[in-house]
Order: structure tokens, then sequence, then C-alpha cells
């Protein structure tokens, strides 16, 4: 099972126990792992140690927004846990990015900082609602220069997003895609999703899929599913 572009699974749970469940199912040479609020407030850094102990590569999925100096401090204190990836809204803005930057490349390993430009739950409207009159595609593109000029190694966007995003940026800047679905997967509260062939054609360089692997009744085999389908792809 090997591919150019590793997954990355979303450990979607409230507890310890169904996380471990999960990661018992899973090789490490083959994806990596996403913890998010919901499991890290549940279990704190106890479960990023376990996962280490079990040579998977995390993906701290905190994303911070707040005034500079605390998530300076925060990003400094999620990069001392050794996690491979962190992130932060990039609406912060440039201070708080920069500072973002600063906190990460305390630790003696600094993790890959990305930032999110517009999450994959929210559409036109929605960005109308909170004060944003640009259109969705002028705003994630925005926030993705942003990032760039601000020294981040990446971004978090829809897979949508790429056609219109990948000719900006050089080839080393990192585009993370989380609303990956299976053809036959529905799309639950994620609003602008992309099946995994279709993601790694537009250029993404990360998938983050969660639902579709962590509710399968074979997560390992769904897994193999989905390289083989970005193989073919």
């Amino acid at each position: 099972m090997a591919a150019a572009h590793k997954v990355t699974v979303a450990l979607d749970y409230a507890n310890l126990a169904d996380a471990k469940s999960l990661v018992s199912q899973l090789n490490p040479k083959h994806c990596n792992l996403k913890v998010g609020k919901e499991l890290f407030t549940a279990t704190g850094p106890t479960l990023i140690e376990y996962l280490h102990s079990k040579n998977f590569k995390v993906f701290l999925d905190l994303k911070f927004h707040d005034i500079p100096t605390t998530v300076k401090k925060a990003c400094e204190a999620a990069s001392h846990l050794g996690v491979w990836m962190i992130n932060v809204h990039a609406s912060g803005g440039s201070m708080m990015l920069e500072a973002a930057l600063e906190g990460v490349n305390k630790a003696k390993q600094s993790p890959l900082l990305i930032a999110v430009t517009v999450l994959t739950s929210m559409e036109q409207k929605t960005l109308e609602e909170i004060g944003v009159s640009r259109n969705l595609e002028d705003q994630v593109l925005r926030l993705a220069k942003l990032t760039e000029k601000s020294g981040l190694s990446g971004i978090v966007c829809s897979a949508k997003d790429l056609s219109f995003l990948k000719n900006h940026f050089n080839s080393s800047f990192l585009f993370v895609t989380p609303g990956i679905r299976m053809t036959d997967d529905v799309a639950n509260d994620q609003i602008r999703t992309m099946t995994p062939s279709e993601a790694i054609k537009a250029g993404s360089s990360h998938l983050v899929i969660g639902r579709p692997i962590t509710q399968s009744e074979n997560p390992s085999k769904t897994l193999e599913k989905i390289y083989l389908e970005i193989n073919q792809s």
C-alpha cells in the first residue's frame, strides 16, 4: 500500500478508548493521524504520547485563533509535544501568524505550521453573515497568500479550492485538504467535498479523511481502497 500522498486519518472520537480501538487497526506506515479539539480536550497530551509510542505522526488540529502573544505561547506548547503538524486560523492576521511561527521555532524539532483559510463547512452566505463581502474564492486566495507571506508551510483548504489556488504558489507550499469523501458517502456537515482521487488530481498534498474510515466496519480495508483509488488516478 504505497502512494506519494499519505492519508491523515481524523480521530473524530470523544474518548481515549474509542481512539485506541481505531488506532490498533491502522499501520503508521500507511497513514498519519489527526487529533482535533474534542479528543484533545478529553484526553490531553496523554493521547499524543500514546500515538507517538505507536510510531504515528500526529497532526494536532486545534486551529489556534487569538491575540498574537497567546497564539505564540500555545504554538510553542504544542510544538514541545513533538507533533508533526499544527495549525492556526489565517484570519487572525499577519501579526498572529508570525507570532505562531515564532512559537513553533522555539521547539527542538519544529512541526509544520499551516493555516486554515475558509472552513469546508462554510459557503458564500456564511461569509456574508460574518461581514465578509468578497466572494469565497477571493477570500480563500487572500488568506492563502497572507499565510505564505507570513512564512508558514501551507494551508488547510477545500480540495475544490485547488483549481484556482495551485498556480499562485510554489511546489513546496502544502495544501492539506479535509472534506474528503468516498463516492458513495454522505457529505454530513461538510459542504465543499471531493473524493480522494479528485483531490489528488487537483493537487492536494495531504488528504484528511475522517468518517469514511472511522465509521467503516473495516478501517484498514477502507484505507487500502482509498490508496487503490489514489494510485489509479
